[in-house]
């Protein structure tokens, strides 16, 4: 009733901006607010003085943020995909639902009603936001990881490794991209003794697959055990046949 009566008082008026139309409907409300009911005694100004008004409290001292909730399952490396955006949970809830509180400027995870995450949003896609002490003890020691670290490793394996090591760490727009495959080194370091990874190494610089996936399928394979490749460092030479024509032919 009160749009309707609001509406028709100002259908022959024109307003070229929104604080002149909230100006123009204030000053209506305070008008309609003044006038008497018709079934009951007094206004609806006087009904708010007397019923609503000592019942309202103070507003917070913040703004409400709008939020959404999204339903999420932490993955196995520990983060939530978020609007294509990648953020950590406590490495403990793996593989557990939670739900991700949306705001404009934050995203909190929660699990079981309790807040165990909360990030900065970020709108950067394809991207991850972790906090250290959500990972698992082994890949917090990652974090002590320099690429000269990594490099004086490679070098104390061999000139193989080293390489490699190199080349993972200057091939990438950035170094920090090739350190999940220099640890994978260090892994097989492990698995495998640094002497059959030096080997597997060399044999992967021979073929020309400095990457840890193929110094992986050698030591899988036992290619590392056996005799080093052939390197042909001659020159090569076309051979005789009636239809080669030679270089004579073009002088």
């Amino acid at each position: 009733m009160v749009q309707r009566w609001v509406l028709a008082r100002l259908r022959n008026h024109r307003f070229f901006s929104l604080a002149e139309l909230n100006r123009a409907i204030a000053g209506l409300i305070a008008d309609i607010n003044q006038r008497p009911f018709k079934k009951l005694q007094g206004n609806r100004r006087e009904w708010f003085e007397r019923l609503d008004q000592p019942a309202l409290r103070p507003l917070p001292a913040q703004r409400y943020e709008i939020a959404t909730f999204v339903r999420c399952v932490v993955n196995i490396d520990y983060h939530v995909e978020v609007d294509h955006h990648y953020y950590s949970a406590p490495h403990s809830l793996v593989r557990q639902p939670v739900y991700a509180r949306l705001t404009r400027f934050g995203v909190e995870i929660l699990h079981g009603g309790k807040r165990v995450a909360a990030h900065a949003r970020s709108h950067l896609r394809n991207k991850h936001t972790t906090l250290p002490e959500h990972m698992p003890v082994a890949h917090r020691a990652h974090l002590e990881w320099t690429p000269g670290r990594l490099l004086n490793w490679g070098a104390s394996v061999g000139p193989g490794a080293e390489a490699i090591v190199r080349h993972l760490l200057t091939n990438r727009p950035h170094p920090e991209m090739g350190y999940r495959a220099c640890l994978g080194l260090l892994a097989l370091a492990r698995k495998y003794g640094r002497e059959r990874l030096e080997a597997a190494c060399q044999r992967a610089l021979v073929v020309g697959s400095p990457t840890r996936r193929s110094v992986l399928s050698i030591l899988k394979s036992g290619l590392d055990r056996q005799a080093s490749l052939p390197i042909e460092l001659t020159e090569w030479q076309s051979p005789e046949h009636e239809n080669v024509r030679g270089p004579d032919y073009y002088h």
